[in-house]
């Protein structure tokens, strides 16, 4: 009798998990983005970036720069670039972060839960937040000026 391994399966419902914004296949969109709701990335989208919802990195998208979920992660694609160092792309994730089977992450990825599939590429550091983490490089900054 041949057992076959259970196979994982992923779904994504972006009208249920509320992903209202969209980079396309072939756009580039670059800079200080704040995005209210999810995001899919299809396309290459890179900067200081806030998301107050989930990111999906569809495949063939990717995301570059310092990035803040306030949601979970979903990647199918890449984040960060294929020969730059693991610091030039940093992500905080306030909830758990999904890596596929066709998923690379090269740069440096923090989350407070972390779920890998077979095949899934983590090739940067990772650290799991705890409640009350405070990470300066990502944190909001408040500025006093009147």
């Amino acid at each position: 009798m041949d057992l076959k391994p259970p196979q994982d399966t992923l779904t994504i419902d972006p009208i249920a998990m509320n992903v209202v914004n969209r980079v396309a296949s072939g756009c580039q969109l670059n800079g200080d983005l704040n995005f209210e709701g999810g995001l899919l990335v299809q396309g290459e989208l890179a900067g200081n970036i806030r998301i107050n919802g989930c990111l999906i990195v569809w495949t063939g998208g990717t995301v570059r720069g310092r990035v803040h979920v306030s949601g979970d992660l979903y990647l199918f694609g890449r984040l960060g670039d294929t020969h730059a160092s693991a610091h030039e792309t940093s992500l905080e994730c306030q909830g758990m972060v999904c890596v596929s089977s066709t998923g690379t992450s090269t740069g440096t990825l923090m989350a407070r839960r972390l779920q890998l599939y077979e095949g899934a590429d983590l090739q940067g550091p990772f650290k799991t937040l705890k409640p009350g983490d405070n990470l300066p490089v990502l944190q909001d900054t408040v500025s006093n000026a009147p």
